[in-house]
């Protein structure tokens, strides 16, 4: 398993070595750790040697699958414990966000570009990813722990900003939305160049509902995609949109039938790739004219951690009831994982 070389100030982990799920399930909502050890550049080419060779490699909350013919690399999310941006996920995002700079540099003069696309997806039926961690979120602000909270909030902006630039590279990012996008979850699918999300898909800013506003980029990608005065209009409705009517609003791209979002993106991409210069000329201008920069995003999210901070007790406990909520619904969807897969179990143990 890979072990994470970002050690910054902001709290990025990564659950070394086999850990069950509830384990690092723990660790998360324990808050941001130190790093123990640090991948040397001989461990991180041998892992990528062996992704090269292999096509896949397993992070602690990600599944990476690398495509090299279709120049395509793939990131799953597989969050141990409820859906939703801990530590240990965001680390991971960011851990293979960063390896797409590793595969370019070990690049050959035969095979320049070795990836074009990266898609950001999720492993869980129905849900894309619910946004920030409420429960941690609720707890941190009872203690008044703004420290945890600002290393939180900044984890979360070293994993958008480098997805919103395609880390420097000349790369086109999409996000592929088969259930739920909520809070951060949304925001994290704002940061790609192209969203594309299956029909039954929702999409959601609830943070008014508990007097908050989404501080993970929302209002910075909503108003250049559709004007301030709509993504305001978003942010302060809190209601839940479906794909169809973000498709009509110009916030999603491409909108597929229930179960055909892989071959929906692989389907696009056979259509883009011909013109795939000339698209992502028009996405770096896109960047020129109106740029997205780590310090707008860092500003905003400071005023997201005062906000927080102040928020009174009766909105802690809309806070709370919301995440209930959701717990409740993973709960059900991992019965049901739970149930798929001891089904086909048997069925292979009497085949």
């Amino acid at each position: 398993m890979l072990v994470n070389r970002i050690a910054t100030a902001d709290g990025l982990f990564r659950t070394d070595g086999p850990d069950s799920d509830a384990v690092r399930a723990a660790a998360n909502r324990a808050g941001p750790r130190p790093i123990d050890s640090i991948a040397t550049p001989a461990e991180r080419r041998s892992a990528l040697a062996r992704f090269a060779a292999t096509g896949e490699l397993t992070l602690g909350e990600m599944d990476l699958f690398w495509d090299r013919t279709a120049k395509l690399y793939w990131q799953y999310m597989r969050p141990a414990g409820r859906a939703s941006f801990t530590f240990g996920l965001l680390s991971d995002m960011r851990e293979a966000l960063f390896f797409l700079t590793d595969m370019y540099a070990e690049a050959t003069p035969a095979d320049p570009h070795p990836v074009r696309y990266s898609v950001l997806a999720s492993r869980i039926p129905g849900i894309f990813n619910l946004g920030g961690d409420l429960p941690q979120f609720a707890e941190l602000i009872r203690s008044r722990d703004r420290s945890v909270l600002r290393r939180y909030a900044h984890a979360c902006i070293e994993v958008q900003y480098p997805r919103a630039t395609n880390v420097g590279l000349p790369i086109i990012g999409i996000a592929l939305v088969q259930g739920d996008a909520l809070g951060g979850g949304f925001e994290a699918a704002l940061a790609c160049n192209v969203i594309v999300a299956e029909k039954s898909a929702k999409f959601g800013l609830p943070e008014i509902l508990f007097n908050l506003f989404p501080g993970m980029g929302a209002l910075s990608f909503l108003t250049r995609r559709i004007g301030m005065v709509e993504a305001e209009r978003m942010v302060f409705s809190g209601r839940i949109y479906g794909a169809e009517e973000l498709q009509a609003m110009g916030v999603v791209d491409v909108v597929a039938e229930d179960g055909q979002g892989e071959m929906a993106v692989q389907d696009y991409i056979a259509r883009m790739d011909r013109g795939f210069a000339t698209r992502l000329a028009v996405y770096g201008s896109r960047q020129t004219i109106h740029p997205v920069t780590r310090e707008e995003l860092m500003q905003i999210t400071e005023r997201w951690v005062d906000a927080a901070i102040a928020l009174a007790p009766t909105d802690i406990r809309k806070m709370e009831r919301l995440a209930s909520a959701q717990d409740r619904r993973w709960a059900a969807i991992a019965q049901q994982q739970r149930a798929t897969q001891s089904a086909e179990a048997a069925a292979i143990a009497t085949a």
